[in-house]
């Protein structure tokens, strides 16, 4: 007995005839449950807070200054370089599901939804960008739960950035409790 004769797969026959029709729009099939519209709106916001984050990370790596700094530093580059990872993520995603990544400089900090915050002091550097990691992980939350059950693909994308984000969290708040005396 096949997968298709116990009725968990489609006909195989009608599989093929589906996906013939609307080959250009890719992997955005029939089957595709999101507004694709609303998740490339989304996506193109995600991808605009992490440029952010990688503009802010990468300032604060060549501003950071004092006794703690080189530590610190090497951690914003590190995360600089992740949060440039999750851009080029979301980016591919846009164009697999037809749309364009919005890099524009123009309106970036705009569509981001954290902020540039250039601050000067190391302290209040990882303040700011634990911040940051504060919002796109309510960001990521939220679309997480708009994609349930939508486009388990950008889901499952978000989740992973997600847990790398709640990762930077946890070490810019072990920095803070290391530099700030309770």
């Amino acid at each position: 007995m096949t997968a298709r004769d116990s009725g968990f797969l489609s006909d195989v026959e009608a599989l093929r005839v589906r996906a013939r029709h609307h080959i250009e729009r890719g992997a955005v099939t029939g089957g595709y449950r999101g507004k694709v519209d609303v998740v490339i709106k989304l996506l193109n916001e995600a991808l605009a807070t992490e440029m952010i984050c990688v503009l802010r990370y990468k300032r604060h790596y060549f501003m950071a200054k004092g006794i703690h700094a080189e530590p610190v530093a090497a951690e914003f580059l590190e995360h600089a370089n992740e949060e440039q990872q999750h851009a080029d993520l979301i980016a591919e995603r846009i164009v697999q599901l037809g749309g364009e990544p919005d890099l524009s400089p123009e309106g970036l900090a705009a569509r981001s939804h954290s902020q540039y915050v250039p601050v000067n002091a190391l302290v209040d550097m990882i303040r700011e960008n634990l911040v940051a990691e504060r919002i796109a992980i309510e960001s990521y939350l939220e679309m997480i739960g708009y994609l349930e059950g939508r486009d388990p693909t950008t889901r499952r994308m978000l989740e992973s950035i997600l847990a790398s984000e709640e990762e930077h969290a946890d070490d810019l708040s072990s920095l803070l409790e290391g530099l700030v005396p309770k």
